[in-house]
């Protein structure tokens, strides 16, 4: 059946659905009342429609600004800076932090081909150099993998001068790991211990 496999197939492409999963996914939305797939497809399209970037910090928004960047109780001399928006949701939930955040939208990887002028560094320069407000701190706090780091050392080199301390993420969290799969202590210990670098 074609249409019933090019859906399985649009399943596959989402990052860890396998395919079992797909074929479980497809078959539901075929057994689902009409209402349920009208729900779904509705969503989709108003999701596609309504969410873009923040224009500050590059997270998603569906008002001109995102929650975090338009609360003025925030700290915004305090900038963290993370790979994805997900990321943000993570340390959102330890309750302890309450600055701003920029999304780089990845990480530097040879591997992959994707290269610094890729990702939102070049807009994390300029956000500093033109802000408002003193930026006293930037906090980088990418995945402690092999890419994560090497995108760690690039963002400190290109920022010393700029801010008057740069620093990373505690080592409580393990190597290898992303920030959006740990838990809210390991998370809030990382933030506190915070590396100078």
């Amino acid at each position: 059946m074609k249409s019933l496999d090019r859906l399985i197939k649009c399943f596959r492409r989402l990052q860890g659905v396998g395919p079992r999963q797909a074929e479980r996914f497809a078959l539901h939305f075929l057994r689902a009342p009409e209402s349920e797939v009208a729900e779904f497809t509705d969503a989709l399209l108003k999701m596609r429609a309504n969410v873009h970037y923040c224009p500050i910090c590059f997270s998603y928004s569906e008002g001109s600004l995102c929650e975090i960047c338009s609360d003025s109780s925030r700290d915004f001399g305090l900038l963290c800076v993370v790979e994805e928006p997900k990321d943000i949701e993570a340390i959102e939930k330890t309750g302890s932090y309450n600055g701003v955040y920029h999304v780089l939208h990845g990480s530097i990887s040879a591997i992959d081909g994707r290269g610094a002028e890729e990702l939102k560094i070049k807009e994390l320069v300029s956000r500093i150099e033109n802000s408002e407000q003193e930026i006293r701190e930037v906090i980088i706090a990418t995945n402690p993998d092999t890419e994560g780091e090497s995108t760690s050392l690039y963002l400190a080199d290109i920022l010393r001068g700029l801010v008057g301390k740069i620093s990373r993420l505690g080592y409580g969290m393990p190597l290898g790991g992303h920030i959006d799969y740990m838990d809210e202590l390991t998370l809030a210990h990382s933030l506190k211990g915070r590396t100078k670098i």
